[in-house]
């Protein structure tokens, strides 16, 4: 129906990737929770419009949630019925809480900073890959801190939490559609104050 768009797949690769209208899609985000049975990974679909992310989707199927975001916000349908996503007003490190796939993944001194972050958060999970993005935008969670995400781990998750209030961005406050190490935070101030923890 849109010839002229471009796909970037996990899995399907890459195709007419200059144009203008980029849809971003992981068939599975979260092939370790899928293996081991867990309900935390998803189906991502998102659309970039001259590298903005603009809309997206993550689909749960096992639990029949579907969180959205378009130009009239961000939106879950699910169990309990369809409702308007927001996230929480959280603005204290002291009060967040705080998820990333694990700590692992940070090494040499991001390690080093990142165990420092922890310390100051009130509450510490890991392991949800893309449903902790979800449950920014949803009120559950305060911060999500991912390094060495791909374009398409993240792209159909910007819009879902930005719409429902919250701040993605790279470690370093740039643009998270490229990837990289990605921070999600439920207010600007939370996001400032988690950004300047993990860059020391």
């Amino acid at each position: 129906e849109y010839p002229d768009h471009g796909i970037l797949g996990e899995e399907h690769g890459s195709e007419n990737i200059s144009s203008r209208h980029i849809w971003v899609i992981d068939p599975i985000d979260g092939t370790r929770a899928f293996i081991s049975g867990l309900p935390v990974w998803g189906t991502l679909v998102g659309l970039t419009v001259d590298g903005d992310a603009v809309a997206g989707m993550m689909s749960q199927p096992f639990t029949g949630e579907l969180f959205y975001a378009n130009a009239s916000g961000a939106h879950y349908e699910g169990p309990g019925g369809p409702r308007r996503l927001t996230t929480r007003k959280t603005t204290s490190l002291a009060e967040a809480t705080l998820f990333t796939t694990t700590p692992a993944l940070f090494k040499g001194d991001a390690r080093l900073r990142y165990d420092l972050f922890e310390k100051r958060v009130q509450l510490a999970r890991y392991g949800t890959d893309c449903y902790a993005f979800t449950m920014v935008a949803a009120g559950s969670v305060d911060i999500v801190a991912d390094p060495g995400l791909k374009p398409y781990d993240i792209v159909a998750l910007i819009p879902i939490i930005e719409k429902a209030g919250g701040v993605v961005t790279t470690f370093e406050g740039g643009p998270a559609e490229g990837g990289g190490d990605i921070l999600a935070a439920a207010t600007p101030e939370l996001h400032a104050a988690a950004m300047a923890a993990l860059r020391g």
